[in-house]
């Protein structure tokens, strides 16, 4: 069955050597990621289960780019529906492409800061529970093997390495 939000392509391409290839890739319009700081370096995390690795995950709040929809203003969105939290600040921190020989997706990481607490707006088949962690204790978790998500990996690091 075919998703909506992405989709699989197959392209002709012609190789270095002059022939012809084909190339599958998964279509995707793009996702945000956002770093929560509370504090000094306590970060808000999001648990839910992901199907395709079949497992409950901790990861930084994040989602897929409507259409059309410029980062800043998803990121908020996200924020707010999966966390509560309006931030006061974002910062940029930086855009790569989690999987780039079968995906065209480029993810957008933020931090947010000046938090204030509101109410989760999750969509109807989200099912996420929120925590605060010291960064610390998220770094152990990296190391540990428990924080698994790329995303989050490559967003804790590079925040723990640029800003602490």
């Amino acid at each position: 069955k075919q998703g909506r939000a992405v989709g699989f392509r197959i392209d002709e391409v012609l190789l270095p050597n002059g022939k012809k290839g084909t190339r599958e890739y998964l279509n995707h319009p793009g996702a945000v990621a956002v770093i929560p700081v509370i504090g000094k370096d306590n970060i808000v995390m999001v648990q839910q289960y992901r199907h395709p690795v079949g497992e409950i995950t901790w990861e930084i709040p994040a989602g897929k780019l409507d259409k059309g929809e410029a980062p800043l203003k998803s990121i908020k969105r996200e924020l707010k529906e999966e966390t509560g939290y309006v931030a006061g600040s974002f910062g940029k921190l930086l855009s790569f492409w989690p999987t780039s020989a079968f995906a065209n997706e480029l993810i957008h990481i933020y931090v947010a800061k000046n938090l204030k607490p509101g109410s989760i707006g999750l969509d109807d088949d989200e099912f996420v529970q929120t925590k605060i962690w010291p960064l610390k204790t998220l770094l152990k978790f990296i190391r540990q093997g428990k924080i698994k998500d790329s995303k989050t990996i490559i967003a804790l690091l590079y925040y723990w390495r640029r800003c602490c």
